[in-house]
């Protein structure tokens, strides 16, 4: 029975995940498997994997093809080197402590790469997030200026109108005492006139 080393798509729509499976090449895809190797999470950044790198040894070197993606995976996490390393070992090449020491140099190395990226992923979020509050406090003493210039013009028109009620208070005051003394003086005119007249 030829058996793959393929990913079964989990999920929901638009935010797939994935099983790493060894399923019978005649199975489905999201159909039944033999074994279950790890996942693969491609929505976080970096993605995550997490993948039983013994057991799939233990399948590849059983005859197991990976698929394309599936092969990526398993050279990212170092199954193809462990493997590489058992072939050495089996053959004399190596002793078992030297691919030991050789596959754990390599994993302490990626995981200093993966902690790098990591780091500085980390690093232009808060700066991106720095230069966001930047831009925000700006906006926010802008409208504030807008709000005081605002404020003041109000306060300006507020002024001037009730100077222009003063100043129209002042000439109705002034209108109604000279109207006043028209109708005294006319009055006294028509008081004098009478008592020329009698």
């Amino acid at each position: 029975m030829p058996v793959k080393i393929r990913l079964q798509r989990h999920g929901k729509k638009g935010k797939p995940f994935f099983w790493i499976v060894a399923a019978d090449t005649r199975a489905k895809r999201d159909g039944k498997f033999l074994d279950k190797l790890g996942i693969y999470n491609p929505n976080t950044n970096p993605a995550t994997i997490e993948l039983d790198v013994d057991g799939a040894v233990k399948w590849l070197q059983n005859g197991a093809q990976p698929t394309d993606t599936a092969r990526a995976i398993l050279s990212y996490k170092g199954a193809l080197l462990k493997k590489h390393l058992a072939v050495g070992v089996n053959k004399g090449a190596l002793t078992e402590e030297q691919a030991e020491e050789k596959f754990t140099a390599w994993l302490e190395e990626k995981e200093g790469k993966i902690g790098a990226k990591k780091d500085s992923l980390s690093k232009a979020q808060e700066a991106e997030k720095a230069k966001a509050l930047e831009a925000e406090k700006e906006a926010n003493a802008k409208r504030e200026a807008e709000f005081k210039d605002a404020e003041e013009a109000e306060a300006k028109a507020t002024a001037e109108a009730e100077a222009t009620a003063e100043a129209e208070a002042t000439d109705e005051a002034t209108v109604e005492a000279a109207e006043e003394e028209v109708e005294a003086a006319t009055a006294e005119e028509a008081k004098t006139e009478d008592k020329k007249d009698a």
